[in-house]
């Protein structure tokens, strides 16, 4: 049996399927599914770190007839470029919640009952109020942990009749501790992982919403990306809609027909 490494340290049996699904969930076009794997499969050896496995499949895609296929595949990492601060991670979800049909306040500072608190996102549609905690992390081996959903129920509860507030909400871009999903649900709060819960994960979100962050692009330099999550333009449908938001980064014409290609392929599937 042939095992993967994870990022985690901890070990799973190599699944071609689980290759297959992650590249239909990424959008690659179907040709070149069974072609992606057989090059997978020709580097696979016992307890390949995963990371390697994900080298590997953006190694072919960049090279093939859709070069742009490998950004969509990059997902996980542009999340985890959003970084190092947690503003840009912020402002993602916040646009998360406004292509669902919710107002956001970013950055809050709210008086408790008893002290004030800086709350990173307030949502709102309709009757729902959220007070939502996005804990960004640099590193996919690093997993929110349960004091997270603890610390935001208390400060959730000094806020909550003060401010009309309807419930709590945490969102992390790793994976949650299986103590933090089980005090989150025994707490009455909603906690949005990764991975978790099942068809209404964080990557579930991302891509049944088209909502991919310009950390995606592999046109612009990190300079590049930097400057626009610095103006809060952190989501690649925002430049697709307005071109003319490339202006502030100076490039020059077959530059900007590059990052305008590759977003437009990126947003092509998007609603």
């Amino acid at each position: 049996m042939t095992n993967v490494l994870k990022a985690s340290k901890l070990t799973e049996p190599y699944s071609e399927e689980k290759v297959l699904q992650s590249i239909i969930r990424a959008g690659i076009p179907q040709k070149l599914h069974s072609d992606v794997l057989n090059h997978v499969n020709s580097k696979i050896y016992d307890k390949i770190p995963s990371s390697e496995i994900y080298g590997h499949v953006v190694e072919f895609l960049g090279a093939s007839e859709f070069p742009y296929s490998r950004s969509k595949y990059s997902l996980k990492q542009a999340i985890m470029d959003l970084g190092p601060t947690g503003y840009p991670f912020e402002d993602f979800i916040s646009e998360l919640f406004i292509a669902q049909g919710y107002s956001t306040e970013v950055r809050q500072v709210l008086q408790g009952r008893c002290i004030s608190h800086e709350i990173d996102i307030i949502a709102k549609k309709e009757n729902n109020s959220i007070a939502v905690e996005a804990k960004f992390h640099n590193s996919v081996g690093i997993r929110t942990d349960v004091h997270v959903p603890m610390y935001t129920k208390s400060r959730f509860d000094d806020i909550r009749e003060k401010h009309s507030l309807t419930s709590a909400w945490v969102v992390t871009n790793t994976k949650a501790t299986i103590d933090a999903i089980s005090y989150a649900e025994c707490a009455g709060m909603k906690i949005i992982s990764w991975s978790y819960p099942e068809k209404e994960s964080l990557r579930d979100l991302i891509e049944s919403i088209g909502l991919h962050p310009i950390t995606i692009l592999s046109t612009l330099t990190p300079e590049h990306k930097i400057s626009l999550l610095e103006k809060h333009i952190v989501r690649c449908k925002n430049i697709h809609d307005n071109p003319d938001i490339l202006n502030v980064l100076n490039l020059n014409y077959e530059d900007r027909k590059k990052v305008l290609d590759e977003i437009s392929y990126i947003c092509s599937g998007e609603h």
